[in-house]
């Protein structure tokens, strides 16, 4: 059996940058086993898997470790593959795991539309995260799948280097950390060694946390953000009520066909 699968970047405008996800666009799911060995012979950060349904499409994502909750640049990559190669036309619906997630296209790029995930506090049982990255903290917090720490500066956030070893002891959580910008109104790095990644380039899911506290931090709902990763990545973010859009745009680099055994 073949497959034709394409590997996107996402949050880019060029190759070789933003993050790559692969792309699969199938009739129906296969077994969960074959989309995880897919993306482990890929070995990128997410590998999509898309299947049309009556009124969208849905939609599973996959490391190199697991199926994930969320996420959001292989969304974007998923869409982008659906517009530029199979000629699709207006907004388009993904049913997932954490609901229903929305991609238009404009002029400029694609707007990538997510429900919000409110930072939460941490409790008595999380991680002390200053203690984890061994540096004072301006404010911690989490959601359902990932642990976020506020860095005082935008250096501090850059030249970070931390112990992947002890970031993975968080697994099945990951870490984002974010600082106020230098440029952009803030930058995020994510980090997230358990489930195959050890930084990832550019994370649209973090964003869906990340955007409702720089909003009420900041005390705006148009935010434009940088993750600070060695490939980077730019986002144009809103908030309107529940709703976060993240814009960008994907470039293909590659198109394959994927052979599995019958």
């Amino acid at each position: 059996m073949s497959l034709t699968m394409f590997q996107v970047d996402a949050f880019t405008t060029r190759v070789f940058a933003g993050n790559p996800a692969a792309v699969l666009i199938i009739d129906d799911w296969l077994d969960d086993q074959a989309m995880l060995a897919i993306a482990q012979e890929n070995n990128l950060a997410e590998t999509a898997f898309a299947k049309p349904t009556g009124d969208g499409f849905g939609l599973r994502w996959f490391t190199p470790v697991h199926e994930v909750e969320f996420c959001g640049h292989a969304t974007l990559a998923t869409a982008h593959v659906l517009f530029a190669h199979y000629g699709a036309t207006g907004d388009l619906s993904f049913d997932t795991r954490v609901g229903r997630l929305n991609v238009r296209r404009n002029d400029r790029c694609y707007a990538l539309d997510l429900p919000v995930f409110p930072p939460d506090r941490l409790g008595a049982s999380d991680p002390d995260l200053a203690l984890l990255l061994t540096q004072p903290l301006v404010a911690t917090f989490r959601n359902f799948e990932n642990y976020f720490a506020v860095l005082p500066d935008a250096n501090t956030l850059r030249t970070l280097a931390p112990d992947l070893a002890k970031i993975e002891s968080l697994f099945p959580f990951g870490l984002c950390v974010t600082s106020p910008g230098d440029g952009p109104d803030f930058l995020s790095r994510y980090f997230a060694p358990g489930a195959g990644i050890p930084e990832d380039p550019v994370t649209g899911s973090t964003h869906a946390t990340l955007v409702p506290y720089w909003a009420d931090r900041l005390g705006k709902t148009s935010l434009s953000a940088h993750q600070a990763s060695r490939r980077g990545g730019d986002l144009a973010c809103s908030l309107t009520g529940d709703r976060v859009t993240l814009e960008g745009n994907c470039v293909t680099f590659m198109k394959a066909e994927v052979y599995l055994p019958t």
